[in-house]
């Protein structure tokens, strides 16, 4: 069953020199039980996409229904089977953890007796009793981002929305938001994410979509998404003078196993030219290029062989590195 279902969902916000389209013609289906994930650089229009779903932003044109209602004729019944959580949170810093819990619950109509009886079971489900007793602005980034979360779920929402969830925080905190991520899945609610982190979304996401400005550029579950990346990856820095770059370019390109060839933006000065060839049975390509490098007197700076990533996927749907981005 589809939890989110959109047509040609848009977004423009006009400025003193024009029209700026954030999002541009949005299609989606989202079922139910799944962590979903929007993927894409800064500035793509996730956040917009997901303000507009959480009835926070009012869609230029187009159509959705969410969690069963139609976005611009229900969005109060919308709210209340959602739960959202925005990238800077929402907690009162001078309460409690156990305050603002309490406090949430309560706006969503819950008696006192109901309001302690969730506080207590949120506390216990997202680990928070070790700090919940003390004021926000005592909290580190994963103690916040954790109280966020349950800030999102007090009356038990069909649908989460998650704005960039583990932005800022350190490995180990966003691991273990993950790991509370997915038990929020595996308990039955559904999950709407976006992140520009490629690992996360490789590791939590049952389904994704890549966005850039503004469009999808492609969709599918994380493997389905890198197997249309056919063969393996081959990365090779070469000496920074055109010349050799382009030399080197023009012995590989024909080969029969390379699929296919690009030449990598320096991103940085202390960075070389890389060539990026998409090849069959990458361990005997790697030898074969290396061999043919070599015996044209070829400098070679570094050689890397990899399985296909989704910044594979997203370079070759946008023409440039995610990680750009990053």
């Amino acid at each position: 069953m589809a939890v989110i279902e959109t047509r040609g969902l848009q977004k423009r916000f006009k400025t003193r020199q024009a029209v700026v389209e954030a999002v541009r013609g949005i299609d989606l289906q989202v079922e139910a039980g799944q962590i979903f994930g929007f993927l894409g650089p800064n500035g793509a229009g996730k956040s917009t996409t997901l303000r507009m779903l959480a009835t926070l932003l009012p869609p230029s044109s187009g159509a959705a229904v969410v969690v069963g209602y139609d976005l611009l004729r229900e969005p109060a019944r919308i709210r209340t089977r959602i739960g959202y959580v925005s990238q800077v949170g929402g907690a009162d810093e001078s309460a409690t953890g156990h305050e603002n819990l309490l406090l949430q619950a309560q706006l969503y109509g819950l008696g006192t007796t109901a309001a302690r009886q969730r506080v207590h079971e949120l506390s216990d489900a997202l680990e928070l009793g070790a700090f919940a007793a003390r004021r926000v602005k005592t909290y580190s980034g994963g103690q916040r981002r954790r109280l966020d979360i349950a800030l999102g779920m007090v009356h038990r929402p069909a649908l989460l929305f998650l704005d960039e969830p583990t932005t800022g925080l350190d490995p180990q905190s966003r691991a273990r938001l993950w790991d509370e991520v997915r038990r929020l899945r595996d308990n039955g609610t559904t999950l709407f994410l976006t992140t520009h982190y490629l690992d996360e979304a490789d590791a939590l996401c049952d389904r994704l979509a890549i966005i850039d400005h503004g469009q999808i550029v492609a969709e599918g579950t994380p493997a389905e998404l890198k197997r249309c990346i056919a063969g393996d990856v081959v990365t090779i820095g070469i000496d920074a003078e055109e010349k050799t770059l382009r030399r080197a370019e023009a012995l590989l390109q024909d080969e029969s196993f390379v699929r296919e060839l690009q030449i990598e933006a320096v991103r940085g000065v202390d960075e070389v030219p890389r060539l990026r060839l998409y090849v069959e049975h990458g361990e005997e390509a790697l030898l074969t290029i290396l061999r043919l490098l070599d015996s044209a007197g070829q400098p070679i700076k570094t050689i890397a062989l990899t399985r296909p990533s989704l910044d594979d996927v997203f370079l070759r749907q946008t023409g440039r590195s995610l990680r750009e981005g990053e």
